[in-house]
């Protein structure tokens, strides 16, 4: 701190000439270093290095995740597969692989949606969530156009690029409501396994992650795509020019990711009444973690 710092111990400083009344507490204030404004002139390149790391890792990871995802799609429809396995795995598989890699570096979001969720919980400064987005986004669109560029233009253009729509007789309000639910379940698990401290799994949540991704779009991806993310939705929709209903994919998953984030941020993370820890003796339960020997 710049000037003056007050202690609740010894007396008042040598230039004060005030008495202390007996038994009251007695005060310090410490004279720190002054305020110099080329230390955060000096800080600046640090913060823009460290931001440039983040914003890499976030870059590469939505980018494999569109660049897998949507090629898959139009891998499956060339050799007409008509099951959703290969697809929600490929989806999966690339968000397991990218989290592993690249979560001690950004978190691994790769997905607005879950940034926006630390935002409301102030895990995230605003400055980097920006930048989240703008890596995000960017990542997605090169991705799509890649795929665009790549594979056979018939091909690509078969199945509009893998852009997320509705079908079934879905509407936009009830796609909104289930893309609301399965990114809830995403975010619910990216807060479970990799941002609670107590996550028994927190080694591999990057498993965990992306099998949710895989078991929401085995059942969501007949009706919305099951994109959870709106950066999924946005590098297809922004390369080949499909906008249709296109808020769907923005409002469910930003909606889905920010109750679930505050929910398990109210309920888990900042309780009024600490929680007992699995195996003490106060919860009852004697039974060891996983990490722990028998």
């Amino acid at each position: 701190m710049c000037g003056l710092e007050a202690g609740p111990h010894a007396g008042p400083p040598a230039s004060s000439h005030a008495t202390r009344q007996p038994n009251q507490p007695s005060r310090v204030v410490r004279r720190t270093q002054p305020c110099d404004p080329s230390d955060a002139i000096r800080r600046f390149p640090d913060m823009s290095e460290d931001y440039l790391r983040r914003a890499v890792a976030e870059f590469v990871g939505t980018f494999t995740l569109i660049f897998v995802g949507c090629g898959s799609i139009v891998a499956a429809n060339a050799i007409h597969d008509p099951s959703l396995i290969g697809v929600a795995l490929a989806h999966g598989l690339a968000i397991a692989v990218m989290v592993s890699a690249m979560g001690h570096i950004s978190g691994a979001h790769f997905n607005p949606a879950i940034t926006f969720g630390f935002l409301v919980t102030r895990r995230i400064k605003p400055a980097l969530g920006v930048v989240y987005f703008g890596a995000q986004l960017a990542g997605a669109a090169l991705g799509a156009l890649l795929v665009q560029d790549l594979l056979p233009r018939a091909a690509s253009e078969a199945v509009n690029l893998g852009v997320p729509a509705l079908g079934n007789g879905v509407d936009a309000a009830s796609g909104v409501g289930l893309e609301a639910i399965l990114t809830f379940f995403l975010a619910w698990v990216v807060f479970a396994s990799a941002v609670d401290e107590r996550g028994t799994f927190k080694s591999i949540a990057g498993l965990a992650i992306g099998f949710t991704i895989t078991l929401d779009i085995l059942f969501g991806g007949p009706f919305t795509g099951a994109a959870m993310n709106p950066a999924r939705a946005f590098g297809p929709q922004l390369v080949g020019g499909h906008w249709t209903n296109g808020w769907v994919w923005y409002a469910g998953p930003i909606l889905g990711a920010v109750v679930a984030a505050a929910m398990y941020e109210l309920l888990y993370l900042r309780p009024a009444r600490k929680l007992e820890d699995v195996g003490s003796a106060k919860s009852g339960v004697l039974e060891p973690r996983a990490s722990e020997p028998s």
